[in-house]
């Protein structure tokens, strides 16, 4: 499934301020973007997508917005722009997002679609549409494939 939203959608939004007396994963994903659609607690399970428009993620800068939306069991959030520190916090807890104007343009609530992470190539299969994204660098890669940066420096420490 996917969850089509707009522009603006803020942290404040994304998980309310009202539920931040935890960090718990679990606990964040049944408060996950309750403000802006009760629902979506109800309707998501693990592979779903988000679509939104500009600077998503904007408004304050708490690491537990993207927690939350990971441990929902979104699978990527694709939006035209990302505000800065919720681009950084996805990353380091290992929550894939692209950024991509057409495909948030032409993706639709009940499209089926397809992400290849390497290439950056997000497939419409309902319209047969190719959007293309901008991959990540090959280490932010690894970082999202560890789970997150943390993640990452757990691999690479027990390597060296």
């Amino acid at each position: 499934m996917i969850f089509k939203y707009g522009d603006n959608v803020d942290t404040d939004v994304i998980i309310p301020a009202r539920y931040l007396a935890t960090s718990e994963p679990a606990e964040l994903a049944q408060y996950c973007m309750l403000d802006i659609d009760d629902t979506f607690k109800d309707k998501v399970v693990a592979g779903d997508l988000i679509v939104a428009g500009k600077n998503f993620g904007c408004g304050s800068s708490r690491e537990h917005a993207p927690i939350a939306i990971k441990a929902s069991g979104i699978k990527c959030v694709i939006a035209k722009s990302f505000a800065r520190i919720f681009y950084r916090n996805a990353i380091n807890i290992g929550l894939a997002i692209l950024e991509c104007e057409e495909a948030v343009d032409k993706i639709q609530p009940t499209d089926e679609v397809e992400i290849d992470f390497a290439t950056g190539e997000i497939k419409n299969l309902t319209k047969n549409e190719i959007y293309k994204s901008q991959p990540f660098p090959e280490f932010m890669q690894k970082i999202m494939e560890a789970d997150g940066l943390v993640g990452y420096i757990k691999n690479n420490k027990m390597k060296g």
